[in-house]
């Protein structure tokens, strides 16, 4: 197994070896046996993009611990699940960091000590310390650990230039777009188009939810879909159900090679995003001292170059940023940090609530 990741990843086994030993600190890897015997298994939620089996086989191998996945549909789901009891077998969870907020009110997180999370000195600065996954005591609920851009993809083949968000609302491709099932994205989305500024969008009001769900509406029967998985999305544009989707970039990814796919970057603004990680606030002593040990590997050099090399995406830590080609250093932006200074990145409103509202209506339509 460490043979086949070694060559997957570019590593050699003495520099994963020694990034790892750099990354782990003192007194980790001295729990192992004691972590093996007490727990298990642990259930991960998380998005399809960010847990297959192949990124934590490094941290089941280490403790003996099963990570089983739980594949989210929206994080609107996995916030209602966990206020309302109805994820009670999730040990591990994965808020936003501009959503984080909203579980920390709620008092659905649990409190981390950084102490037991050394790779997270390692971690950017932009993401280091951020106040998004604070309390107002400046306690911390939650470690930023993965983050990227959400483009536009498409087939190249079916339109004669770049689409933009406009296009998500144009009829001349009724039946070939797919918008994603997401309240806050979506929604935001129709208010760029609808006129309203960049630095606003995130902050509507009743007057300009109003206009974007006249958009929405008059959009709704154009598509083919509201995705939820980025797998059912990847699989209809592969069948050619789909053209033209806001999108993660794993359909880009996976079906360039076969397909003329193309991934567009609208001027308007392009969504950034950043996922968490977080243990539900009643999870017990047990569970919770491995739950520190699989943040500290999602930090760390195995699951770093997996993710980059495989998903193309970037850990939070700067771990194997000097590892990798200026190539793939630009594929996952981490070759100059200033490009998340042109992101729009989503937060949920105060006004949350009437948004859902807007969206349920929209659906319902």
């Amino acid at each position: 197994m460490d043979q086949i990741k070694m060559k997957r990843t570019g590593f050699t086994r003495r520099e994963m070896l020694a990034m790892g030993a750099a990354g782990a600190a003192a007194g980790l890897m001295g729990n192992a046996r004691m972590a093996k015997a007490a727990v298990s298994d642990m259930v991960w939620a998380t998005w399809d993009s960010n847990g297959h089996p192949e990124y934590v086989a490094g941290f089941e191998k280490e403790t003996g611990v099963k990570v089983k996945l739980s594949y989210l549909s929206s994080e609107d789901t996995q916030f209602a699940s966990l206020k309302t009891g109805a994820a009670a077998d999730w040990d591990m969870i994965n808020p936003s960091l501009n959503g984080s907020w909203r579980y920390i009110k709620a008092g659905l997180l649990k409190e981390l000590d950084l102490s037991k999370i050394p790779n997270a000195s390692l971690m950017y600065d932009a993401f280091k310390g951020t106040p998004k996954v604070m309390d107002e005591a400046g306690k911390t609920f939650a470690i930023p650990y993965l983050w990227g851009l959400n483009p536009i993809v498409y087939r190249k083949d079916k339109f004669d230039k770049e689409p933009d968000y406009t296009t998500l609302f144009d009829a001349k491709y009724s039946g070939q777009l797919a918008m994603r099932d997401y309240a806050l994205e979506s929604i935001a989305i129709a208010g760029l188009v609808a006129g309203v500024p960049r630095d606003k969008v995130f902050v509507m009001e009743v007057k300009e939810l109003a206009e974007a769900k006249k958009l929405l509406v008059a959009q709704k029967p154009l598509l083919r879909t509201y995705w939820q998985t980025i797998g059912d999305l990847t699989n209809l544009f592969a069948t050619g159900e789909v053209s033209c989707a806001f999108s993660w970039r794993v359909p880009y990814d996976e079906l360039q090679a076969k397909l003329p796919m193309g991934m567009a970057k609208p001027k308007a603004g392009v969504m950034g995003w950043c996922d968490c990680f977080a243990m539900p606030a009643n999870l017990p002593a047990d569970k919770t001292e491995i739950g520190y040990r699989f943040i500290n590997y999602l930090l760390g050099p195995s699951y770093s170059a997996d993710v980059a090399r495989i998903g193309h995406y970037a850990t939070t830590s700067s771990i194997i940023r000097d590892k990798l080609s200026h190539e793939e250093q630009a594929t996952i932006f981490v070759d100059d940090m200033d490009v998340m200074k042109s992101f729009m990145w989503p937060v949920a409103p105060p006004n949350y609530s009437d948004w859902l509202k807007v969206w349920n209506e929209v659906k319902a339509s």
